[in-house]
Parts: structure tokens; sequence; C-alpha cells
């Protein structure tokens, strides 16, 4: 592994160097071994520079950032303090790491999206603030790429990396996620693709459900060739009009008699 020792506003000995890269290489090859680089900072801090600050930067793995600093009146100690939180964040996901770090090595095809990283002034005065309008400063860029992630490897990074929101691909669906640390200490997720994935209803047509009835009541009428009246036959219908003048000629016979 690869470390970087400097100081800011102060040297750094030899003796410290040497205390700093024996510390973290027994701190990578016992917890994760797969270490690329390091890089740790020291620098003065407080009123009268009475505090040390030593921040520690170390990248696992693929793109995977630990990252941790306190503040301390000595060098040695603030360094220690520092590792000491690195180490606990790395025993906390040492099996997750592993696996993640096996999934990325039979897995290589692992999606990468490119993107720009911009940095935004937040320091205008109010005269700046108005000659602007919407656009914002850009004070710096660069290029950066989001990761395809589960929910648990985007919380592990945003929890070794110390940042206050992570922003990934999903690994179920492909869509943009983000998880971020909310101010009662839980992690909070957002996850659009939930919304998008959810089923859809359309209601039925009036005119169908209108139509159906009628259909039915049409149905249950009755031919009107099976009335249930009776039709005489023609014969018998012809049969009572030729009886008919017989029964006259009778009638007037008997008038005569």
């Amino acid at each position: 592994m690869h470390i970087t020792v400097q100081g800011k506003q102060m040297s750094v000995g030899d003796a410290l160097r040497t205390h700093v890269t024996n510390k973290l290489e027994d701190i990578n090859s016992k917890y994760f071994n797969h270490g690329t680089d390091a890089n740790i900072t020291f620098s003065k801090e407080g009123h009268g520079h009475g505090l040390i600050r030593a921040q520690i930067s170390i990248r696992v793995g693929s793109q995977i950032m630990v990252m941790a600093d306190a503040e301390e009146g000595d060098a040695y100690l603030s360094f220690d303090t520092a590792a000491e939180k690195a180490a606990k964040q790395l025993r906390r996901y040492k099996r997750r790491l592993r696996d993640h770090h096996d999934r990325l090595q039979t897995s290589p095809e692992i999606e990468m999206l490119k993107a720009r990283d911009y940095t935004l002034s937040s320091n205008d005065s109010e005269e700046e603030e108005a000659a602007k309008g919407d656009e914002a400063l850009v004070i710096a860029e660069m290029t950066t790429h989001i990761p395809t992630l589960t929910v648990s490897e985007a919380v592990m990074r945003l929890d070794l990396a110390h940042q206050n929101a992570f922003l990934f691909r999903s690994a179920k669906h492909g869509g943009i996620n983000m998880v971020y640390r909310r101010a009662d200490g839980n992690i909070g997720w957002v996850d659009p693709g939930l919304t998008a994935s959810a089923p859809k209803t359309t209601a039925k047509p009036a005119s169908k459900a209108v139509a159906k009835p009628a259909a039915k009541k049409a149905a249950t009428k009755k031919p009107a060739g099976k009335s249930n009246v009776k039709k005489l036959p023609a014969k018998k219908k012809t049969a009572a009009k030729k009886a008919a003048p017989k029964k006259a000629v009778a009638k007037a016979t008997r008038k005569r008699a």
C-alpha cells in the first residue's frame, strides 16, 4: 500500500512517518489487506495552534474510501486516535467489505456511470447574488463515477467515508438512488424507482358497463315465433266456413214450417 504523510503549516519528521506507516500497514493486513493507497495530513488547529489535527484517508478496493480524523495536543496521539476510528469502521464492515470485493472480482462488468462533480460557492455577497441571478457560481469541477450498488453497500460507503450523502445506481433496477445521514443519526434512503415501478390501474369505460346489462336483457327475451297462442290448422278454418251456410239453411226451413 502506498502511504503519503504530509504536514500543513508544520513539518513531519521521519520518526512520525515510520510510526504512521507501520500502524496503517498493520490495520490493512488485519482487516482487509486490499488497501491501495493512504493519505495522512497533519495540521495545527485551535487558537494559538494548541491542537494538532490528523486526517486519514485510505482507499480500499475499488472506489471505497475510509476516512477518519482526530484533534489532540500531540501529533502521535492525534494520529493514533484517528487510526483507531478507521480500524473500528473496518472492523465493523470487515465481512461486507470482503463480500463486496469478491463480487467485484467475479463480476467486473458492473457499471459505473460517469458524471461531473461541481463545487458551488456559498460565500457570495448580496451584490454577487443579484448579479448572477439563478446561476450558481462554480468554483471547481471534476469527473466522477456513480457506482451500481445495493442499498447496504451504499450505506457502508457513506459510513466509511463519513459523508452526509451518497449517490448511487440501484443494483435492483438501475435507477438513481441516494442515501443520506439524518439529523437523528439514522440513514435516509431515496428511491424514485419504487414509485415508477408501482402497478397502474385503469378504469373501464362507463359505456361497456352499461352495454353488458342491456345485452343480457335482450338475450332473455323469447323469440316471437314461440308464442303460447295456438293457431288453428288451415283445414279446420275452411271447414268452419263451409259449415256456416248449412246452419243458415236449417234455420230458414224451420221458420217456413
